[in-house]
């Protein structure tokens, strides 16, 4: 078992345990991991440094290495941000038809262009098994919002 600190594109930082790494990557790509605060599920992995005693200065280094944790943190959401904004300009939105409509875009039945939407697991390996090539990404904005 592994025990990361999280942080989402809110700023909540939160500890979660996985069985291993790889289980924590497959957990945040399908949404499974949720802010407990505030239940978004946009988190990625805090830079963490192993716990050292030292004595007196220990709590300022901590706190200056949440900082600089917080500070990663936001950049990496910034571009995931900034990505989901190019998507969202650039591409045609439609819904959870994804899977059906990259299935006509790839047999030439429909008109060929960017598209994103939502997709079950099951319709996702489907892809997979037709070679159909196309990316999970976390949003943090939702269509809804």
């Amino acid at each position: 078992m592994i025990l990361y600190q999280l942080l989402c594109h809110k700023g909540h930082d939160f500890e979660a345990w996985f069985r291993d790494s790889a289980t924590y990557d497959q957990q945040v790509v399908a949404g499974d991991v949720a802010c407990p605060f505030c239940g978004t599920s946009v988190v990625t992995k805090a830079p963490m440094a192993p716990h050292v005693t030292t004595g007196g200065g220990e709590g300022r280094k901590r706190g200056a290495a949440k900082e600089r944790a917080q500070q990663v943190a936001e950049k990496i959401l910034e571009a995931v941000d900034g990505i989901s904004r190019e998507v969202e300009e650039n591409c045609e939105y439609v819904g959870d038809e994804f899977a059906e409509e990259a299935k006509r875009i790839h047999y030439g039945e429909s008109e060929e262009r960017g598209i994103y939407g939502e997709a079950t697991d099951e319709e996702a390996e489907e892809l997979d098994d037709e070679s159909i090539e196309y990316v999970r990404f976390p949003f943090i904005r939702r269509r809804d919002d």
